[in-house]
């Protein structure tokens, strides 16, 4: 179909049908149909009023060589991003189509992502000074919204409900819709794995592992929000009660040109962040796990977690192990002789002040009240488990680990002794080999 334009002054074209008109800077004004927005030296982008936010493209954290189509906050911390991070080439493009249809294509011509909203009268798009993404009709009823849709990051004035996910990686955080917690989970496959789970009471304190009870929460009204005072809050929005506070930002009361935001991070981390205008760095507030080794999966598949002064290091269970990847601790460890083809007979290798981390719904039937050698033994004999805790706190306590993929945490604070399944003779860490 041919195509006319009408030139105004300036050079703005008019459109007289379906045309991707060229990459535009737009500030604060309505985008119209047909605009288009491309990677490279010359990417341009779609800001708001005070230029407070943009979308436009920027390099992805993984490959420099590709793209993401992100809203960023004034120097450049990134909120949202077009299909979750979806990365494209220098020839990808994120269009505003004729029939209202936001979409993510790549340099083939392939649709990533979609708003579908086409065909629903979306007359234009707006980004606003709160850092929402809007589509919206004639009349300026906002048709979709980003606010509605997260990625893996909740700023101020943004409402999370149930209902609603935070993704990163293999990690998710969400408002539990049957008791209202707040959870993260840990997922591969058919696998699924909750190492957090936390609810309110009554009394407006947030305290862990609770179940709410319906006089106290009404989950599909749970809303969480971050003030811009740095409190982290939960409220239902159907009834009259104080907001119970998740959390107080570490630099809760200060005021000043900065954006705070809540994050899941790629180490399943779920932080509450603050950034100063124009400094395009964050600094974290708060951490939802206190604990970076209490998050499953953190070190990989027979990874295990410890601490190297403040900083989390991952290594192996011991020297019949290797690392899956040299270059990226955090991608667990591999048997270097699998038990299926060990010379000789298995054997348990013992790991003082270890734990292999047991969460739901895994601890349903990995948990069992037995001694610890009992816990060894039952191990040892059974065709499946890998590996077992004897946690030695006085719960009486043993988790015979038969899953598919186990996460472990090591600590001289920590009372547990733990044994993993090797083909014998068993190679134990030396003292300083773990982190390696």
């Amino acid at each position: 179909m041919a195509t006319t334009m009408q030139q105004r002054p300036g050079g703005l074209a008019l459109l007289c049908c379906f045309l991707l008109l060229p990459t535009l800077l737009i500030h604060g004004a309505d985008i119209p149909l047909g605009s288009t927005l491309s990677p490279g030296s010359n990417s341009a982008s779609w800001s708001s009023s005070n230029n407070t936010f943009s979308l436009s493209f920027t390099a992805s954290p993984t490959s420099p060589s590709l793209f993401v189509a992100a809203i960023t906050y004034a120097g450049g911390v990134p909120v949202w991003s077009a299909g979750g991070g979806a990365a494209v080439d220098s020839r990808g493009s994120l269009r505003l189509t004729s029939e209202g249809d936001l979409q993510l294509v790549n340099g083939s011509g392939a649709v990533l992502w979609s708003s579908n909203t086409g065909g629903r009268g979306v007359a234009a798009a707006a980004v606003e000074e709160s850092g929402n993404l809007v589509l919206k009709n004639s009349t300026a009823a906002i048709m979709w919204q980003s606010f509605h849709h997260p990625t893996d990051t909740v700023v101020v004035s943004q409402k999370f409900t149930s209902g609603m996910k935070l993704t990163s990686g293999p990690y998710a955080f969400a408002i539990d819709k049957s008791s209202g917690n707040l959870t993260l989970t840990w997922t591969s496959g058919t696998s699924s794995v909750t190492y957090l789970n936390k609810g309110y009471n009554d009394t407006s304190a947030f305290a862990s592992n609770e179940t709410p009870t319906l006089t106290t929460v009404q989950s599909n009204g749970l809303v969480l929000t971050i003030e811009s005072n740095g409190l982290v809050v939960m409220t239902d929005g159907r009834l009259a009660t104080t907001p119970a506070v998740v959390a107080y930002s570490s630099n809760y009361g200060e005021s000043g040109d900065m954006l705070r935001f809540l994050r899941l991070d790629g180490d399943g981390n779920l932080r509450a962040y603050s950034a100063a205008r124009g400094s395009g760095a964050a600094a974290e507030q708060w951490s939802a796990v206190a604990d970076q080794c209490q998050v499953f999966g953190y070190c990989g598949d027979m990874g295990v977690c410890s601490y190297n002064g403040t900083a989390p290091v991952c290594g192996c269970p011991s020297r019949n192990f290797e690392l899956a990847d040299a270059s990226d601790p955090r991608k667990g460890c591999r048997r270097k002789v699998d038990l299926a083809n060990c010379p000789g007979n298995s054997t348990m290798l013992q790991l003082d002040n270890t734990q292999f981390l047991t969460y739901p719904p895994e601890i349903t039937t990995e948990q069992f009240f037995v001694g610890i050698t009992a816990c060894r033994l039952n191990c040892l004999s059974g065709g499946s488990c890998v590996a077992s805790t004897a946690l030695s706190d006085g719960s009486g306590l043993c988790w015979l680990k038969v899953s598919n993929f186990v996460s472990a945490y090591q600590s001289p604070a920590l009372p547990s002794t733990s044994f993993v399944k090797v083909c014998f003779p068993p190679m134990p860490n030396t003292p300083a080999s773990l982190s390696h």
